[in-house]
């Protein structure tokens, strides 16, 4: 007998406008479709327009009545990030949900974005980080909820506070999960700013589990010319539904964090079933390592510094204290590396 797959009910989202990144496949391509059809208009900033488009022809076959529009992104840019957040302020509409959903894994020799940063902590969490410094004032105006994808990664290794660039020893697993560590501790902390600086956000975090995704695939631009053994080996449990999950599945803690108005902030959802890696979307505790208000502070504040972005200060917000000594904690931050 065939075994029922998971799924959630979306409210209705007509007049929603939604940001979805990375939704040009996988992952943020289901999120994308599930917003469309539940009526949300649906931006989807990319970096390769030819996949963009044909993402949008792909839902527009399931779902014609899609509103979907392009916009061009790549998050390895903090020039390219603060182009599209002034596209979208000149356009002047409130957003009223943001999936900070694209990311960048594991690529097996070190690679820097445009502007330095190592590329993993470059794409996934400066990038969101900018992102939503320059997509704040839409963010307020909708009174939005901001999703931020992270990874069952967050909850292994730590941030490598001496040396984020990870140039003295680079390890590809460990870079990643200090990309979702920091990106994940961000999350909280707008949660806990918006809460005392009644910006009327609500964030929260989502992570899909184990699903075979394009993270682990064959991706020449991050140098990886063949897929791994770890997404061949999840593509073949996934087929026979085994521990893990679909794409399908996997996108539904977001969609969830996202659109359920039982959803909270500063809360984590993720797969309910075993070792949460598969399974129906439910709220499950934070990783460890997400759990320290001090760390979220300062991957804020050195975020701040490192994008040349600023959130509201003084009355509207906790304080911006200074980094002290912000050279050293940054263990040698490249001069290629641009403070904006």
């Amino acid at each position: 007998m065939a075994r029922t797959r998971p799924d959630i009910t979306v409210a209705d989202l007509s007049g929603k406008l939604a940001v979805v990144t990375g939704a040009s496949d996988g992952v943020g391509l289901g999120l994308a479709a599930r917003l469309a059809a539940a009526g949300a208009e649906v931006v989807m900033p990319v970096r390769n327009p030819r996949k963009g488009e044909a993402a949008i022809a792909r839902i527009k076959r399931r779902h014609p009545e899609a509103t979907l529009s392009l916009r061009d992104l790549d998050l390895s840019s903090l020039d390219s990030v603060a182009a599209l957040g002034a596209a979208l302020r000149g356009e002047g509409r409130p957003v009223h949900i943001l999936i900070n959903n694209a990311g960048v894994m594991t690529p097996p020799e070190r690679q820097s974005t445009a502007d330095g940063f190592e590329l993993q902590f470059g794409s996934n969490h400066l990038g969101h980080f900018a992102l939503v410094a320059h997509l704040l004032p839409l963010l307020r105006a909708g009174r939005a909820r901001v999703t931020s994808q992270i990874s069952i990664a967050a909850n292994q290794n730590a941030i490598n506070w001496e040396d984020l660039n990870w140039e003295r020893s680079y390890h590809g697993g460990r870079a990643y999960s200090q990309s979702k560590i920091a990106l994940g501790l961000f999350g909280l902390e707008l949660d806990r700013r918006s809460r005392a600086g009644g910006w009327g956000i609500t964030s929260n975090l989502a992570h899909p589990g184990v699903a075979p995704t394009s993270l682990l695939a064959a991706r020449p631009e991050v140098g990886r010319a063949r897929d791994t053994a770890a997404v061949r080996v999840i593509r073949a449990l996934s087929r026979r539904g085994l521990l893990v999950g679909t794409v399908e599945t996997a996108l539904l803690p977001a969609l969830l964090a996202a659109t359920s108005p039982d959803a909270r902030g500063a809360r984590l959802y993720g797969p309910g079933g075993f070792g949460h890696l598969a399974g129906a979307p439910a709220e499950q505790a934070l990783y460890s390592r997400l759990r320290g208000e001090d760390d979220a502070e300062r991957v804020w504040r050195i975020s701040e510094e490192l994008t040349g972005t600023s959130f509201p200060a003084g009355e509207d917000a906790r304080p911006n204290t200074p980094v002290n000594d912000l050279g050293h904690r940054l263990g040698g931050l490249p001069a290629s590396a641009r403070v904006r």
